[in-house]
């Protein structure tokens, strides 16, 4: 029953998730709480280290929008941040910079953050299954960390050409392009982590 219970939540490949299973009662909802809590602030603190660009900085959040994903499952990872994006939108200053309030998802990186819910609960589902132990799940779940990364990048490019008025290809130079190379290291210590830890 706790077997299945867990399997519910997320996937037999989110270990976190396994730690607070539907079924544990008012303990495990108390857990799920606390993990999707967790991994909103660790957004928003990722939000803060950023390199300020024009007109999309280059921050940490999609690290752990990824890495929620994986560890959490589907539903926690999306509910993490959509819980992020949610108290940011009401005032509370965890966009980045410590930006805040709804007028912030008007503007032109506004995409990018509902791309964050979408991409966590993609490569939850994704992650599904995966065997970390497998010969090939170093380049399995690489895969699915860059479907997901494209899952932040199109909502975020068109919102972006549709805020500035730039036209389609130029906001993919200028929202896709300087992110590449940070978005691939993320990817690769996201799959890591979660090797290391589901492998256990």
């Amino acid at each position: 029953m706790h077997r299945s219970s867990a399997r519910r939540v997320g996937s037999p490949t989110s270990p976190i998730a396994a730690l607070a299973p539907e079924g544990a009662g008012v303990e495990g909802a108390v857990g799920r709480a606390a993990l999707v809590a967790g991994f909103a602030l660790l957004t928003a603190l990722g939000a803060q280290v950023r390199i300020p660009l024009t007109p999309v900085p280059i921050t940490m959040q999609t690290f752990f929008v990824l890495l929620g994903g994986l560890m959490l499952g589907s539903r926690l990872g999306a509910s993490a941040q959509a819980l992020y994006v949610g108290f940011g939108a009401l005032g509370v200053p965890m966009f980045a910079g410590g930006a805040l309030g709804f007028a912030y998802l008007l503007g032109p990186t506004g995409g990018y953050l509902v791309g964050f819910v979408a991409a966590a609960w993609l490569v939850g589902q994704l992650a599904r299954g995966l065997d970390p132990k497998g010969p090939r799940a170093a380049w399995q779940v690489m895969a699915v960390l860059a479907i997901g990364t494209v899952a932040v990048y199109v909502p975020g490019v068109y919102w972006l050409a549709r805020m500035t008025g730039m036209g389609l290809r130029s906001a993919l130079v200028a929202g896709v392009v300087p992110f590449l190379p940070g978005d691939a290291l993320k990817a690769v210590v996201a799959a890591s982590v979660w090797l290391r830890i589901a492998r256990r």
